[in-house]
């Protein structure tokens, strides 16, 4: 059987297809990228706004008539929270909610009758992950969140948190490392209450990490600022785990975030920033902001651009504030109108880019080992443009022959200038033929 893997949203929704892929294989079943020539189609839907709904939704339509003969499977949190509407999509075979995402392949298989014996069976990891082509897998380390930020729908949707076994990472970081793969992100709905179930906490899991595998590159996904302790700061000083973090700040006014119930004030924030810059030079932060929160007054707006204007930050996620039924900022008074959100957004879309721009400048002249991805692009006659990433995150552009390839190899380079969207970066050494793959040592 072809099965054909698609999702929209987070990380989190990446790593789940990442597992499903490996649990498909394993069963003897083969993933496609071709979602026409599919006999099964599973979407791992979103609903972080209304937008998100809203593209959920048509992909789901999109996909049906596109190959209306395949098995439908939805799951994710639009599936979860709109369970009705889903089930009445034309097309759609079965919804599986996010409390079931760990059974969506054996639930597939046999409720579907799809459990027949398969073409050909295979040992995990004996084929290639359905990322091959991709230097870097996500890793679920956890589910759910305790905390109920006013404006999070996803809290709702992914329910209570449920940690998994430090082993069961270990082990599935080791099988990817195994398959090729050079860098693996952890990530969760709440990363940092990463083992609140099970006695232990996101710092001795990085450390595990960092001592029973060999990955080279361990990156972590979106972390809450609240609740960093003085040991995770030290973790930084091992070179494999990437100095980039991503902190949502959603706003920069202490008033706005006490309504988003946010456990972390600006100075909080502004103190975590500084320990890691001054820490480790060149560290890369990017946050999330929702601009027009409701209430968000126009002096509040302004102590929040000049907040985020003198942070400074790599890259931001900017979310216009979408009103989403059940959270409690649905419910708040002073809902903003749609010219002074989509304003705000403009202004905060101008200042972004400029500080990404600035951020990148400050790299030139800087030497990195730079990861390279198997996408590249046509340069001039006889050349192509490839592109990796260095270890805080920029995305690096490099020309090299067009009958050569570096895909996969960590190599030594020189930022050598900026442009709007990557860097421009310089091999260290004079052949690519005598390179070999740069791994930091354990």
């Amino acid at each position: 059987m072809k099965v054909h893997l698609k999702t929209l949203g987070c990380r989190l929704n990446e790593a789940e297809l990442e597992t499903w892929a490996q649990a498909f294989q394993k069963s003897g079943h083969q993933i496609t990228r071709q979602a026409e020539v599919a006999n099964l189609i599973v979407i791992n839907s979103c609903a972080v706004t209304q937008d998100a709904a809203r593209k959920s939704r048509q992909l789901i339509r999109r996909t049906h008539r596109d190959n209306p003969q395949a098995k439908l499977i939805i799951s994710g949190c639009y599936a979860t929270l709109n369970h009705e509407e889903v089930a009445q999509q034309m097309g759609v075979d079965m919804i599986v909610s996010n409390k079931d995402k760990n059974r969506l392949v054996e639930k597939t298989l046999t409720e579907l009758n799809m459990d027949a014996m398969p073409a050909m069976s295979t040992e995990p990891g004996e084929f290639s992950l359905f990322t091959r082509g991709r230097q870097r897998a996500f890793v679920k380390v956890q589910d759910g969140c305790r905390f109920r930020c006013t404006f999070c729908i996803v809290t709702v949707a992914r329910g209570e948190e449920i940690s998994r076994p430090v082993q069961a990472i270990i082990d599935e970081i080791n099988t990817l490392h195994r398959q090729g793969l050079n860098e693996v992100i952890l990530t969760g709905v709440h990363l940092g209450g990463y083992g609140s179930d099970l006695g232990n906490n996101l710092s001795g899991l990085i450390k595990a990490v960092l001592t029973q595998t060999h990955i080279p590159r361990l990156r972590l996904g979106s972390l809450e600022p609240w609740e960093f302790s003085e040991d995770f700061f030290e973790l930084f000083l091992n070179p494999r785990l990437m100095p980039h973090l991503h902190l949502p700040l959603q706003s920069g006014s202490d008033s706005v975030l006490r309504r988003m119930a946010r456990r972390c004030k600006t100075e909080e924030f502004a103190a975590i920033v500084s320990r890691l810059r001054w820490q480790i030079p060149h560290f890369n932060i990017t946050t999330d902001i929702i601009a027009g929160f409701p209430g968000e007054t126009e002096q509040e707006w302004q102590e929040s651009f000049n907040f985020i204007k003198q942070t400074g930050f790599g890259h931001i996620h900017i979310f216009t504030y979408s009103r989403r039924e059940g959270t409690k900022a649905a419910t708040l008074p002073n809902q903003l109108s749609n010219d002074i959100k989509k304003q705000r957004s403009q202004q905060l879309h101008e200042l972004a880019n400029e500080m990404k721009m600035k951020f990148c400048r400050d790299n030139v002249g800087c030497e990195f080992p730079v990861l390279w991805e198997g996408y590249n692009e046509p340069y001039a006659v006889g050349k192509k443009l490839v592109f990796g990433y260095t270890p805080n995150y920029l995305r690096a552009g490099c020309v090299i022959n067009a009958d050569e390839s570096i895909e996969n190899l960590t190599l030594n380079c020189i930022i050598t200038a900026a442009e709007e969207n990557y860097v421009f970066a310089k091999i260290s050494v004079p052949s690519l033929n005598a390179n070999k793959p740069v791994h930091n040592p354990a």
